[in-house]
């Protein structure tokens, strides 16, 4: 159901904004903005005594826009999205009918600053009040973009950031040293990018490691860091590990600790490499109390690292890359690694993106690596179509089943009543059956493996093509097998966590199952390298069944078999990003449930994101 239709049928519904009229009336009711976006742009007109409804709706916009990824809104593309919302007579009538009249009247307004000059001729925490001691206006206006400020603020910063930090050369640099750690590590049959990469991140200060699925970013993550470590045999060195997320950094810390033993390396850098610890991001910076944007460490705080390697970068948001690049000393490292090709964070922003696709900026440092060893030939042959956003192939690769790979063409939502889930059915019971036994048997390893050798994966949370439905539809499934556990008994139950508790090592996206305890009572317990977190199951606040999950809490993740529900094409949820991320979550089988007109509505739509980052690097 859309925000229109729930504010056609609710009067109360919870996007419908009571007390607004006008345009910003109809708007709303056409679900173009919220009430909340309203509100704020209510507020904020109110406090600059401003009535003009062109303002009025171009301030509603810019505070959308973040919530949507994008880091500024365009008047010229709002006008088109306005104009099809509201009565053609009534359109052509209006303020934003005329971009340039449009934005005359932005100019003219209290709350609206102009072109790049920031106050005092600085951007940034440290320029808080404008040349004449006036607070900074909340909105910023170059040419159509209308930004909130902040967000204005952050892409400057972090374009400079990244700028200084593409032109430093490291000063510590070994060359010889370098070329004997090269020869030493990747003499294993690793592919050539990936010493390619290695060298990259020694050799300059900011360097960026992409790569798909499977490609070797972990692997060479922790070659980079003995490489690092042995530039300064005569000190210990500080590096940082870190990930947007915790399940992301223990993912990292596992990876690295795993690969450690295996390197041609000397005992101390061994030990040094299984003690490193990963972090989010967030704890890296240090939380302040109060503050929901600032941290412990900042342009004045520097962090005490010597470099710092961030995991899964292309969840980074435009804020949070600003805080990280604020933070670092002025003679560290930075390297970014990451999927470019995944979704992007959920917050404004897509700034590994914008680093990879900036020509000119950055080359030597920027490494894509090659090859793909996750998955067989069928799963590459579909990820490699819609990474490459050929439908035709993507519709052929499907259609030809051939190496762990099916299609069922038809709607998810009305698949299940014409038996054409069937299949699905039998895959879902199957892994049930598996992870019940496992856990009615308390053992946990095995519980875990059958867990994860299926997902499925649905683009939103609510709905018919939901994940709340899906759950519902799968616990109905295993009612029905007589193999499966009772849907109300514990044990069996798989678990995924929604919030991070660092108190129980627990981070949003962990997976779990419920598992028989010596004594045979419950215990929850998670996936933790070699041996499984085990936690009572009475200490879990934030969980929930991880059948099934949408696709951004399994980014990062990898499955034995993957279902992908799609929803209808008119989804704003279906873009080329989030297929991609889907199917390259699968390591042995793929089942994409869709119809032919969802997978070329996702291949033909990529989740453009509304960022000046791109132009800014290329000066």
């Amino acid at each position: 159901m859309t925000r229109r239709d729930v504010a056609d049928e609710d009067p109360f519904a919870v996007h419908r904004s009571l007390d607004a009229d006008g345009p910003l009336r109809e708007l709303n009711e056409a679900g173009l903005l919220s009430a909340g976006e309203i509100r704020i742009a209510r507020r904020l007109a109110a406090l600059a005594g401003v009535a003009d409804a062109a303002v009025l709706v171009a301030t509603a916009f810019a505070v959308r826009a973040p919530g949507q990824g994008h880091v500024y809104a365009d008047l010229a593309e709002l006008r088109e999205s306005v104009a099809t919302a509201l009565d053609a007579e009534r359109a052509a009538e209006a303020p934003w009918a005329d971009v340039a009249a449009w934005r005359e009247r932005l100019v003219a307004s209290p709350l609206v600053a102009v072109g790049e000059d920031g106050p005092d001729g600085k951007v940034g925490e440290d320029s808080e009040d404008g040349a004449d001691g006036e607070q900074p206006r909340p909105l910023r206006l170059l040419g159509s973009r209308l930004y909130l400020d902040r967000y204005w603020r952050d892409e400057v910063q972090v374009a400079a950031d990244l700028a200084a930090l593409a032109d430093g050369a490291p000063a510590d640099l070994d060359g010889a040293r370098l070329d004997d750690g090269l020869r030493r590590l990747f003499a294993d049959g690793a592919a050539p990018s990936q010493g390619a990469a290695a060298r990259a991140a020694v050799e300059h200060r900011l360097a960026v490691v992409a790569g798909g699925p499977g490609s070797g970013k972990t692997t060479t993550v922790a070659r980079i860091a003995a490489l690092l470590a042995e530039q300064q045999p005569q000190r210990r060195l500080l590096l940082g590990l870190a990930a947007p997320t915790g399940k992301a950094a223990a993912r990292l810390q596992e990876a690295v600790h795993a690969e450690a033993g295996a390197l041609d390396v000397e005992a101390g850098v061994r030990d040094w490499l299984t003690e490193l610890e990963a972090t989010t991001i967030h704890r890296l910076l240090g939380w302040r109390p109060g503050h929901r944007t600032r941290f412990r460490h900042d342009r004045a705080r520097h962090l005490p690292h010597d470099a710092v390697i961030v995991d899964e970068a292309s969840m980074l948001s435009l804020s949070l890359m600003a805080r990280l690049l604020e933070a670092l000393r002025p003679d560290a490292r930075l390297i970014l690694v990451g999927d470019p090709d995944q979704l992007a964070s959920v917050e404004a922003g897509s700034v590994l993106g914008d680093l990879v696709r900036t020509d000119g900026f950055g080359d030597a440092a920027v490494v894509r690596l090659e090859g793909v060893h996750r998955y067989g030939a069928g799963i590459a042959a579909v990820a490699d179509a819609v990474r490459g956003s050929d439908a035709d192939a993507l519709v052929a690769a499907l259609a030809a089943g051939a190496d762990g790979v099916a299609w069922i063409a038809a709607d998810p939502a009305e698949a299940d009543a014409s038996g054409e889930l069937a299949p699905v059915r039998e895959r879902v019971a199957a892994a049930g059956r598996a992870v019940a036994e496992a856990a009615r048997a308390g053992d946990a390893d095995a519980a875990l493996a059958a867990l994860g050798a299926f997902r499925l994966l649905c683009a939103h949370r609510h709905g018919p093509y939901g994940v709340a439905r899906w759950l519902r539809e799968v616990e109905a499934w295993l009612a029905q097998d007589a193999g499966s556990a009772p849907v109300r008994s514990p044990i069996g139950r798989p678990l995924l966590v929604t919030e991070n508790d660092y108190g129980l090592q627990l981070f949003n996206g962990d997976v779990g199952v419920v598992v028989a305890g010596p004594d045979g009572r419950p215990v929850a317990v998670f996936e933790r390298g070699a041996r499984p977190l085990a936690v009572a199951p009475t200490r879990l606040d934030a969980v929930e069944t991880a059948y099934a999950m949408t696709v951004h809490k399994g980014q990062g993740s990898q499955f034995g078999s993957v279902i992908v529900l799609l929803p209808p094409p008119d989804s704003r949820a279906l873009t080329r990003e989030l297929l991609y991320t889907a199917v390259s979550r699968a390591r042995d089988q793929l089942v994409v449930v869709g119809t032919e007109a969802s997978i070329r509505a996702a291949v033909a739509r990529p989740a453009a994101r509304a960022s000046g980052l791109r132009a800014r690097l290329r000066g």
